[in-house]
């Protein structure tokens, strides 16, 4: 009798923890799409995280926009999303990020590849929106990212401050302007004032 209990308990346990897995799937794909512009949520591929930090496909995409979870295993909190144009682009950066190499590293190689022609890089204008914040965190009962900023990355490779007119640092809070001139990755940076 006591192994019958024993086997029941253990049978929802597992039932348990398959549901708060289900959740935790959930709320990565909840979170993940609200960095994406509304009209295109619905349609959007969604990558997100295994229980053990793997790097995963939480729900396959059918209109071209990527979103991507907030990554457990790095400080702060951060959800993106970004067009299928820029994946090659984001896709060497996990690799080479799972392969051991830092952050430097990983912007001199890409910048040798694509420098080479050998790394597909972002449209000219391709937009890559970041929702971040030290101490933001996402709240699965109003299904909101709290204490989180905004900011919009448009990939111009190879502007210049010349051939964009944009300053080299914002005039003002919510200013664009143009980080990386002349490099592969050069873009536009717009972060809006906190709040908005």
């Amino acid at each position: 009798m006591k192994s019958l209990k024993f086997i029941s308990f253990c049978f929802s346990l597992a039932l348990c923890v398959s549901c708060n897995a289900q959740d935790n799937k959930e709320d990565q794909i909840k979170m993940a799409l609200l960095a994406a512009p509304v009209e295109v949520r619905d349609g959007a591929h969604v990558y997100g995280f295994d229980e053990n930090g793997k790097f995963i496909t939480l729900r396959e995409g059918t209109n071209g926009f990527i979103v991507r979870s907030d990554d457990p295993n790095q400080e702060g909190f951060e959800v993106v999303c970004y067009g299928v144009d820029a994946e090659p682009f984001m896709a060497r950066g996990r690799d080479l990020k799972s392969k051991g190499k830092g952050r430097a590293e990983i912007l001199n190689i890409r910048e040798e590849e694509a420098e080479a022609g050998t790394l597909k890089m972002p449209n000219y204008g391709s937009v890559l929106h970041i929702y971040y914040g030290q101490n933001a965190k996402y709240n699965p009962d109003t299904e909101e990212i709290e204490d989180a900023s905004y900011r919009y990355v448009i990939y111009t490779p190879k502007a210049t401050q010349a051939s964009t007119g944009l300053p080299l640092r914002p005039n003002g809070p919510g200013h664009p302007w143009l980080m990386f001139p002349g490099t592969h990755r050069a873009h536009i940076m717009i972060t809006p004032p906190e709040g908005n």
